[in-house]
């Protein structure tokens, strides 16, 4: 493995690293994202604290951050070596999200970033992809839950859908962390499904 090989995932999980979600309230509101909520560094988090506006800004974000290296990967790791450097980019981005580097390893739980992943690969893909969690997620009505079985399922999901590529790997390693993430919240009440905020009590 080359030294460009080899510095890839680790530009991954650096790009992963950069709390996009935790400068934005804090810009807006002078509040740390992780304070209230979920507790975790993400877009829904910071929908409620911030607003949609905020919200969108980073989810278009964390998207980028996992799509970017994994692009740079495709384009300039070598060719041999595509169906290990891109997965572990993406792995390293997806990392990087969920425990960051730059705000005490407290970060999101990496959907977004794997779904940008997946759009620098598979178009199609990442439909696929958002197509399982959003119909676990409607049938579980957990978010949690449906998180942890789509990162269970996904790489043989993509293999039904003969997507047997670079995406399977990425789906497969990725898929892997997401789960294990989303499992801290598995028993985590929930008032509204899409905005993920607990029931009161």
């Amino acid at each position: 493995m080359n030294l460009l090989s080899f510095l890839l995932p680790v530009l991954g999980y650096l790009s992963g690293s950069l709390p996009f979600s935790i400068w934005v309230t804090r810009y807006a509101k002078n509040v740390d994202v992780r304070e209230a909520g979920s507790g975790h560094a993400t877009t829904t988090n910071t929908i409620r604290q911030a607003g949609f506006g905020w919200g969108a800004l980073v989810l278009i974000l964390d998207i980028a951050k996992g799509f970017l290296p994994t692009y740079l990967a495709m384009r300039v790791g070598r060719q041999d070596l595509l169906p290990y450097i891109v997965p572990l980019t993406a792995a390293g981005a997806v990392i990087g999200h969920c425990w960051t580097l730059f705000a005490q390893f407290r970060g999101g739980m990496g959907l977004a970033t794997f779904g940008g992943a997946l759009l620098a690969v598979d178009g199609f893909a990442f439909v696929i992809g958002l197509g399982l969690l959003l119909v676990l997620t409607l049938l579980i009505r957990h978010s949690a839950r449906a998180s942890v079985f789509t990162g269970i399922f996904i790489a043989p999901w993509f293999w039904l859908w003969n997507l047997r590529g670079v995406e399977f790997w990425i789906a497969l390693a990725c898929g892997l962390i997401i789960a294990f993430r989303f499992l801290m919240d598995w028993n985590r009440k929930y008032r509204e499904l899409w905005l993920d905020r607990e029931q009161k009590t």
